[in-house]
């Protein structure tokens, strides 16, 4: 049975040096793991210690050792289950590392996404992996930065931190695979259901680079580009607006099946939007895919219990986190082993997405080609 100190809590170095008759600082190098003491004075705090119950402080035994064993992870939706199949990819490579993982969810926020950067930078995380929550996260990343802390950010990019490591996925590129699918099906009255459709002007800029926006913007950019080399000249009208909700995406999808009804093909751009935009399908009457096609992003389990069963893009969802915590326990270990800043050159990592072809897919009836 484990005694307990004078105050009934856990039992202190004071009280272990005390029962093995040294002082304070002799029992604190002992029970910390740094400088000398004698064998004897070693044996009878080590006795005590296990005497008295006694159990180090891990924040205090970080501040001597200069690390903690934990990475900081920080997304915008761990409810989402894009970001929670990436989370379970990041915790599995650093348990397997001998790290656990500290997790914060922003909601998308500011304020909320600034405390807990604040609080993964007192908790002394050895790492941060960060799906950032806009264009201003490089701001308040910039301490953590300039303080030496490896940063990986995951899924989104931050091109005012080009020396910081990033792991994303190929949005533009896989956007445009699946628009060019339907375009070969005959398709020309494409719409697509966004939450990015505010960028839809500055997009149309050749010289804008998809690949360094945000996911939805960057998968609005692959759609423009898709029917800019079609020779189909992009109409604003069928660009959907909506936001990461399923009941506001049905609501607006179906808005546009009614007021344009030569809508042959629809793209969405996030899980959430598919599922709100298949209801409005559904709800609308006509028939998918013999009058119109649908094409969602990330293969979840509902998109293959419906029917039609949903032609998507793949995402490499557990890949990617795995992927940031590998690049992150890298920079980790490659900053202790040179006891400071790990200098390489950024590692900017972009992974595949695959269209997965199915049944809401078919040739675009003879009115709407």
């Amino acid at each position: 049975m484990h005694s307990k100190g004078q105050t009934g809590g856990p039992p202190s170095i004071v009280e272990v040096a005390r029962a093995a008759g040294v002082s304070t600082a002799t029992a604190g190098r002992v029970l910390g793991g740094y400088g000398q003491a004698s064998a004897a004075s070693r044996k009878k705090v080590e006795e005590a210690a296990k005497r008295l119950g006694y159990r180090p402080n891990g924040l205090a035994r970080s501040l001597i050792q200069g690390s903690t064993e934990t990475i900081g992870v920080i997304v915008t939706d761990v409810g989402n289950s894009f970001f929670a199949q990436a989370v379970r990819g990041i915790a599995d490579v650093v348990r397997a590392g001998g790290f656990e993982i500290l997790l914060a969810n922003t909601d998308s926020d500011p304020e909320a996404e600034q405390r807990a950067i604040q609080v993964m930078w007192e908790k002394r995380v050895d790492g941060l992996i960060i799906a950032p929550e806009g264009p201003d996260s490089a701001g308040r990343l910039r301490t953590l930065v300039d303080g030496g802390l490896p940063v990986v950010l995951l899924d989104r990019p931050l091109p005012a931190l080009p020396e910081v490591d990033q792991v994303l996925v190929n949005n533009t590129a896989c956007a445009r695979r699946a628009v060019d699918h339907l375009i070969r099906l005959g398709h020309r009255r494409i719409a697509v259901v966004s939450e990015a459709s505010r960028d839809f002007s500055r997009l149309l800029d050749p010289s804008v680079d998809g690949d360094g926006e945000r996911p939805s913007a960057a998968r609005l950019a692959g759609y423009l580009s898709a029917l800019q080399r079609a020779g189909i000249r992009p109409d604003p009208d069928l660009v959907v607006q909506a936001p990461y909700d399923r009941a506001a995406a049905e609501r607006a999808t179906a808005r546009l099946l009614r007021r344009d009804p030569s809508v042959t093909a629809l793209f969405c751009t996030d899980n959430i939007l598919t599922s709100g935009a298949l209801a409005a399908v559904q709800r609308s009457g006509r028939a998918c895919p013999e009058e119109i096609s649908l094409v969602g992003f990330d293969d979840q389990e509902w998109t293959t219990l419906v029917r039609p069963q949903l032609t998507v893009v793949r995402q490499p969802h557990r890949e990617l986190g795995a992927a940031a915590a590998e690049q992150l326990l890298a920079r980790v270990h490659a900053q202790r082993e040179g006891g400071g800043p790990a200098d390489d050159e950024a590692v900017h990592l972009r992974l595949q997405a695959k269209l997965v072809r199915r049944a809401s897919t078919a040739p675009a009836p003879a009115s709407g080609a």
